[in-house]
């Protein structure tokens, strides 16, 4: 599989962009082509951008072309998960946008992981394999999934099941990012959601915030994140500029 060409991507070997605030994707989470134009065009200075399930299916490709015309990487979060064949030819189009980072779930088997594999192998677009969604709690993995293992033993197990079939990229909880650094070294890049600093930093009501497994910027790149997606901390902050500034000196420490 390819890894990104851009010498601002993380590659195998490498763990980290030269400027700290490169390390930080920001999420544009919003069904409104006109809300996601406006937080990328007010934030220049941000490199990194996803574009999740709800922007991607609301608008569509054309988003990923005004990035790429603006200069920007684009993590397209789209988290394949479907039978083999279907999930390939899924992989070929998505690779075709140019996007530099690439999701899949890990949890669709090895048959379904090597798929995608072979049809970005071409590409110098890198799959991410997700593990375990940062909204599920221990006890929703064990009552509510059936799944027997904790949640790091079983992120464990499907980042082993995604890296068997060639990937080299992972998308984990700041909570599992230290053991896989350890068990997977240097070669493997990891990318860490649920990223947050605290409710009166993001602006929300931390009632409704959805992510369970949870850390800081600094710790999580502490414990070998290569790069952190963050969302609600800088799009839902009373002035964004500021909040994504706040976030680049946390990451810079």
């Amino acid at each position: 599989m390819g890894s990104p060409a851009s010498p601002s991507v993380v590659t195998a070997g490498e763990r980290g962009p030269a400027r700290a605030c490169d390390r930080l994707i920001i999420a544009l989470d919003t069904s409104s082509w006109e809300q996601a134009l406006q937080w990328v065009d007010c934030l220049p200075q941000v490199l990194w951008w996803k574009v999740g399930l709800e922007l991607f299916t609301a608008v569509g490709s054309p988003i990923l072309r005004a990035l790429k015309e603006r200069g920007k990487r684009i993590f397209l979060d789209l988290k394949l998960h479907d039978i083999p064949n279907t999930v390939g030819r899924a992989t070929q189009v998505a690779v075709g946008y140019g996007v530099d980072l690439l999701t899949i779930h890990a949890s669709g088997g090895s048959a379904m992981l090597r798929a995608a594999a072979e049809a970005a192998q071409s590409s110098p677009c890198r799959l991410l394999a997700v593990t375990l969604l940062t909204s599920l709690s221990p006890e929703q993995v064990q009552q509510e999934l059936c799944i027997g293992k904790d949640p790091a033993n079983y992120a464990l197990h499907l980042a082993q099941l995604a890296q068997a079939q060639g990937f080299t990229g992972l998308v984990c909880s700041p909570q599992e990012v230290a053991r896989l650094r350890q068990i997977f070294g240097s070669d493997v890049l990891l990318v860490t959601p649920g990223i947050r600093l605290s409710p009166s930093f993001t602006g929300d009501d931390p009632t409704e915030d959805d992510q369970q497994r949870i850390w800081t910027p600094a710790r999580a790149l502490q414990a070998g994140a290569d790069y952190l997606v963050v969302g609600r901390p800088v799009t839902a902050a009373p002035d964004p500029v500021i909040a994504f500034q706040q976030l680049c000196d946390a990451v810079a420490h």
